[in-house]
């Protein structure tokens, strides 16, 4: 804490120094961040004038100066505090409690199908089962608990966990942004850690490294598909974790009747996952407080039954905490053992959970939550198990019903379809957050995002995606049938994404915390030379099923590159076609043509610059309207960005001309704000710009004519708002190859005609909204 806070020092020290050298500047840009206050009261003129008043005590520290509204746009002040924020042992109790619920209902369910995994086609000796065990062991240790709980949990954004939010991280303390969205202009990265640092021998190690990176362009398109594989893989997470959950908690209903046929436990299970994914739209409001007491309830049974076998089936198995029968079990059958090792890893399934649901909890109550509760009743589990098995190794097929106590068959069985879906909840949610995530970030094309709830942000829904899913998953089962086969799968799907999470991580260790060369390299020696291993092993089973997750990933990593592609070579075209300041100036405050009452907003993805649908609006349309605001909509690679700090407003041209600019920032959590909202906030916003631009000049005699501009913003306000926007169609240029050819023509247009349109995204509605359309050749 005493570090965190001599860093805030630093940070207001040059914070300050900053602000006083920009106060020199005499240029006529001036930048605008308005806060929502009183924003509830504006439907009404009374609510505006409250705005008005609250606007004129704003902070005059956020009226800063500057030539370019680009560099201000990627900065939030609030980047490098918002993670800070001390929480109560109260606080964090509380969280780690709901974390239970969220968290760990994945990896809880690893024991109904680890040991069926593992040794999938034979009985297993007595040291056979004591070494998989202690390959269970030490996997828990050495990758959920050291790895993510002590480790990777550090890497987050601002309290954000997942992959998007390491590559967001890397972001913001090295250029190598490939979103263009926050490509433009320098960004403000000079309050990055290391760069308040007293200069070190590793701070001039990480300075070269993020050099070489800002160079490389290769290095930024590697940096860009690893993020982007990472969210495939998490997403084809989200596919198999229902898959493998259900199937292998339904399979206990074969107590009924033991020569119950495979197909009714897959139609059983398919309805359940129907009547999952049907709920979807409901949303999960209150997850934590709803799934936390039946994620404990099944913790303690597993962890309880795990007991009862150790004691009474075979004590010895606790020989297992010693890892040299990890070498022995090597030593005995090297390949066979070696191919156990896909088993071996499915009680890691659940683990990049840890980091993903981050953002809903804090890394304290997730270290709380894990080492004291989770970890032991696993620890419990897979021993007991192995006890019963060290007796019984021909049950090894249906380990964990056949260990359970006759008296508990059914509150466990009960336990167990419910902690499936409770883990099957959790994956599907995630899921739907990373979308979102990618789509902000021009990754993904645009899907309708409904917000399950106004008290948890995080919560939301996407239909499209839900109906994926669920067909997806339903192909799965009726296709595979056994868990063992799905395991397959699963295991290529948990360790391609730790692979990339080790990736990532590395950099962040290099660049931004300036970790000993030592111990990165030994952190690669451990993790990584493991990691692999376990990934090779699960590899050697592709054409067994493991082929499903990366064909999953591969249509998917191909969606969002031709999204992503496009996205930027567009951007590109925009840049070079805007139209020059001069051609503004010699339209004069007419701009040629009539100016009719009203404001006009004007949507273009430039910060800076007249874009070119500018032209085409003017030789289209033989009025344009009194006030015209151009707005850019710009997605920062942050979680969240503070209300206070939303909008950014400039004048561009003369007074006259009544033209504005306004640049919305929001992060890849963020809640995009409906319209009428939105046009409250920008008036207020306009409001405030007016008088502060004044403010350094005699008040006395421009006061007429700061309060003669806001009474004419008032009154075209009065005649409505008209939302403007270009309907462009991209195509490849005429000299490109065929392959351009046939992404941008072919593959980018399907997606764009099938996918939601961007006024729908910006909540626009269709009585306010004007198109020209725009021919893009890129």
């Amino acid at each position: 804490m005493a570090m965190e806070e001599e860093q805030q020092g630093h940070c207001d020290t040059i914070l300050n120094v900053v602000e006083i050298m920009t106060k020199g500047n005499e240029e006529d840009d001036v930048a605008v961040g308005m806060g929502t206050e009183g924003k509830e009261d504006v439907d009404d003129d009374v609510g505006r004038d409250r705005v008005d008043k609250n606007m004129e005590v704003l902070n005059p520290k956020r009226f800063v100066r500057s030539d370019s509204l680009g560099k201000e746009a990627c900065h939030v002040s609030g980047m490098a505090t918002m993670s800070t924020k001390a929480l109560s042992i109260a606080a964090v109790m509380k969280l780690a409690f709901q974390s239970i619920g969220v968290v760990y209902g994945d990896i809880g369910t690893s024991p109904l199908y680890v040991f069926a995994s593992t040794f999938t086609d034979r009985n297993p000796t007595s040291d056979q089962i004591v070494g998989a065990v202690s390959l269970i062991i030490y996997s828990l240790t050495l990758f959920p608990l050291i790895k993510y709980v002590l480790i990777v949990l550090r890497a987050n954004d601002n309290g954000d966990g997942g992959t998007f939010a390491m590559y967001s991280l890397i972001c913001r303390h090295a250029k190598v942004n490939s979103i263009p969205s926050s490509q433009q202009g320098e960004d403000e990265m000079n309050l990055s850690a290391y760069q308040l640092q007293i200069p070190t021998k590793h701070l001039k190690r990480a300075e070269k490294i993020k050099a070489a990176l800002e160079r490389s362009s290769f290095a930024k398109a590697a940096l860009l598909v690893i993020a982007l594989l990472g969210t495939c893989m998490v997403i084809g997470d989200g596919i198999l974790t229902p898959c493998i959950s259900v199937l292998s908690a339904v399979d206990g209903v074969k107590k009924f009747d033991s020569h119950l046929k495979t197909d009714v436990v897959v139609m059983i299970s398919v309805t359940i996952l129907v009547i999952l994914f049907s709920i979807q739209r409901f949303g999960t409001d209150k997850v934590g407080y709803t799934f936390a007491p039946a994620i404990m309830v099944w913790y303690l049974f597993i962890g309880g039954v795990g007991i009862f076998n150790l004691i009474q089936h075979d004590p010895l198995v606790l020989r297992a905490f010693n890892p040299v029968h990890i070498f022995r079990y090597f030593n005995g059958e090297p390949k066979q053992a070696w191919l156990s090792l896909g088993g071996i890893v499915l009680c890691m399934t659940g683990t990049e959970a840890m980091f993903a649901d981050l953002g809903h909890f804090s890394v304290r109550s997730i270290q709380i939550s894990f080492t004291a509760f989770v970890y032991p009743c696993l620890l419990c589990a897979y021993v007991g198990q192995a006890a019963y098995l060290s007796k019984f190794p021909y049950h090894v097929s249906d380990a964990f019903y056949k260990s359970t106590p006759e008296p508990m068959y059914w509150p466990m069985f009960v336990a167990a379809v419910i902690a499936s879906i409770i883990a099957s909840q959790a994956m599907i949610s995630a899921t739907f957050s990373i979308v979102k995530q990618s789509m902000a970030l021009g990754c993904f094309p645009r899907v309708r995002v409904v917000h399950t709830s106004h008290k948890h942000e995080g919560q939301v829904y996407i239909p499209e995606i839900n109906f994926f899913l669920m067909f997806a998953c339903t192909l799965v089962i009726a296709s595979f049938k056994e868990t063992t086969k799905i395991g397959n799968a699963y295991g290529i799907a948990v360790m391609a994404v730790m692979l990339i999470t080790t990736s990532l991580l590395v950099l962040i260790m290099l660049v931004i915390w300036q970790t000993s060369i030592f111990l990165v390299a030994l952190f690669i020696l451990i993790f990584g030379s493991f990691e692999l291993l376990y990934f090779s092993s699960v590899l050697y089973k592709f054409s067994k099923g493991g082929y499903l997750p990366l064909s999953f990933a591969a249509a998917i990593f191909f969606i969002m590159y031709v999204w992503h592609y496009v996205h930027v070579k567009r951007y590109a075209f925009e840049v070079e076609q805007k139209v020059s300041t001069e051609y503004l100036i010699s339209l004069s405050a007419t701009l040629g043509i009539t100016r009719v009452p009203g404001i006009g907003l004007l949507y273009t993805e430039l910060t800076q610059g007249i874009p070119a649908i500018f032209s085409h609006f003017l030789a289209n349309l033989p009025a344009i309207h009194s006030v015209l605001v151009f707005v850019s909509v710009k997605y920062l690679p942050v979680n969240k960005v503070p209300a206070n700090e939303r909008l950014l407003v400039r004048r561009v041209g003369p007074k006259d001309y009544k033209m504005y600019r306004c640049t919305a920032r929001y992060g890849y959590r963020d809640r995009s704000i409906g319209n009428e909202e939105f046009e409250n906030l920008l008036i207020g916003s306009l409001k405030a710009f007016i008088r502060e631009e004044n403010r350094e000049d005699d008040i006395a005699m421009i006061a007429p004519e700061w309060k003669e501009e806001i009474q004419f913003l008032e009154k075209s306000r009065a005649h409505g708002v008209v939302y403007m926007l270009g309907h462009s169609e991209v195509r490849a240029s005429l000299d490109s190859c065929l392959v351009k050819k046939v992404i941008v023509d072919y593959a980018y247009d399907f997606l764009r005609r099938n996918f939601r349109q961007g006024f729908v995204d910006l909540q626009i509605p269709n009585k306010n909204l004007l198109q020209v359309g725009m021919n893009y050749y890129i």
